[in-house]
């Protein structure tokens, strides 16, 4: 990389030459089958799991509340997104929207907050990977005590170990394993569906079977004030459908198909967890014992086909719905952390992809072992204070959440600022909801990151994981804002949407040279460029 740089406000850039970028190469394979299995599998686990502790905080009547709000908010988020991907495809996503509507400082903070959100849900769900491998190993084979290979721990070191590898693999294998394991997810969920519906045993009483504290009611038995702790599980019915715009620089069409994938994958999402709210709880022991369940799914199973062999081996079926979680986040912190390096705001040797099989390797290593290590440093310390099973997933949740709802926000208001200052660049899809649609959605999301110190219990972990996103700013302000490149969500956002989209011109086609002084307009479209390529 040459030493040439260039100073724009607050941030300065340096010149990447051509090497740069082979070194960073992806291939393009993804269209729309595999765009919106993406989506869909990387949020279906939240149907397996996680979802059910709402009713443990807020009752029927507090989650469903929170579901009803949150389900308006993904609606006003993905319709927005499905606006802004196609208008700037870039593999940076949120962190691209925010870069061009807030500059360098807001396409950090946006992109710091997503990278924490994909980072540690995979720990979430390889929580609930690991207690759920380990209740059927002891279901089917009648283990007693605590043998080492059964550990919790063991279980996610292999999971991680697995399916970073097959990430690592090729945007190929990584789709087309996604096609797979999705179908199987929803697969799963539709037989669990049935099983309940002609077993003879729903009961939508149980829906309301938590005693109510002492002048409340049985749909609300914590009062108004349950749906508050009830929205960071509400929001895990959802999380991480906003990583399409990821795959953009590896799909044949984005401008088409990443739109078209969201708001059909978010449709998908609203259905499944319809039916899981319902049929999941209105069974055995209702809200009261699902509310506390680390394995409800297990447990709905249990409830149908008795706890035996026949109910461990659907469970372990039922696996495939956190295994198409677990893997198709991997490929998000993957991106996610490949876009923010290549630009410079994430050490440079982050963003370099294998020099055969195109994909972000040290990407994927880097943001597998610090998941493996949050995901075993959580399970440790619930241990040691003694949390059951779902308390330690719902603490890692809660800190998936504080990332997500940041990064929610400032794309709802990227949105907006968008609209307003970039009026004239190319949008191939607009959204239905507008500003309107992205201004509530927005004010959900301030209203879920508040609520996430509502709960007494995994305040800690919120508390840690604030700690964790003030060093990341700290190190911005410090290191990484010296060291910007002009990657493709950079180039688009200096030269106002005149460069920066890959599939049009390649990369480094904008040098320092060309950037326009602070508060200049760009060179129009064609000038001559003073840079050396």
């Amino acid at each position: 990389m040459s030493e040439e740089r260039r100073k724009v406000g607050t941030v300065a850039y340096r010149e990447a030459s051509p090497a740069y970028f082979a070194k960073r190469a992806l291939k393009r394979h993804a269209a729309f089958w595999s765009l919106w299995s993406l989506g869909v599998a990387a949020v279906i686990s939240g149907d397996f799991y996680g979802w059910n502790l709402g009713f443990g905080v807020g009752g029927l009547g507090g989650f469903l509340i929170a579901s009803i709000a949150i389900t308006v908010m993904y609606y006003g988020l993905v319709f927005s997104i499905a606006e802004m991907s196609p208008a700037l495809p870039h593999t940076g996503g949120a962190y691209s929207f925010a870069r061009s509507a807030f500059g360098p400082w807001g396409g950090f903070i946006t992109g710091l907050a997503e990278n924490m959100e994909y980072v540690i849900t995979p720990a979430v769900v390889v929580g609930a990977m690991g207690f759920l491998m380990q209740a059927i190993v002891v279901s089917l084979f009648n283990v007693t005590g605590d043998p080492w290979w059964n550990s919790v721990y063991v279980w996610f070191i292999i999971s991680y170990i697995v399916f970073v590898a097959i990430n690592i693999r090729g945007i190929v294998a990584t789709m087309r394993f996604t096609v797979a394991i999705n179908i199987v997810a929803l697969g799963i969920l539709a037989f669990f569906f049935a099983s309940v519906l002609f077993s003879g045993k729903l009961n939508l009483s149980l829906l309301t079977n938590i005693a109510p504290q002492p002048g409340q009611t049985s749909f609300l038995p914590f009062g108004l004030a349950g749906i508050f702790p009830a929205i960071p599980f509400a929001i895990w019915f959802y999380l991480a459908i906003e990583e399409l715009p990821l795959a953009a620089e590896e799909s044949h069409d984005p401008k088409r198909d990443i739109p078209r994938a969201a708001v059909w994958g978010l449709t998908t999402l609203v259905v499944t967890g319809i039916g899981i709210f319902v049929l999941n709880t209105a069974i055995d022991g209702g809200a009261k014992a699902i509310g506390i369940s680390a394995t409800p799914l297990f447990d709905g199973f249990k409830a149908v086909y008795g706890n035996n062999a026949g109910a461990a081996f659907l469970a372990l079926i039922g696996l495939g719905g956190l295994i198409a979680s677990f893997f198709t986040i991997i490929y998000a912190y993957g991106r996610n952390t490949y876009s923010l390096s290549r630009a410079g705001y994430f050490p440079h040797f982050l963003s370099e992809t294998h020099p055969t099989l195109k994909t972000p390797h040290i990407a994927l290593i880097a943001g597998g072992v610090v998941g493996l290590a949050l995901a075993c440093l959580i399970t440790y310390l619930g241990t040691t204070q003694n949390l059951v099973a779902g308390q330690v997933v719902g603490a890692l949740l809660y800190m998936a959440v504080f990332g997500a709802v940041i990064s929610y926000a400032m794309q709802c208001a990227s949105f907006i600022m968008l609209r307003r200052r970039l009026p004239n660049i190319e949008r191939p899809y607009r959204s239905p909801l507008g500003e309107w649609g992205a201004g509530v959605a927005g004010v959900i999301a301030v209203i879920s990151l508040i609520s996430l110190y509502a709960n007494e219990t995994y305040r800690p972990g919120v508390v840690g994981t604030l700690i964790y996103f003030l060093v990341g700013i700290a190190y911005f302000a410090i290191v990484g804002r010296h060291r910007l490149v002009l990657s493709p969500e950079e180039e688009f956002a200096l030269t106002h949407g005149q460069h920066g989209d890959p599939a049009k011109e390649g990369y480094g086609q904008t040098h320092v040279s060309d950037i326009p002084a602070e508060g200049a307009a760009p060179k129009p479209a064609g000038a001559p460029s003073g840079g050396s390529s």
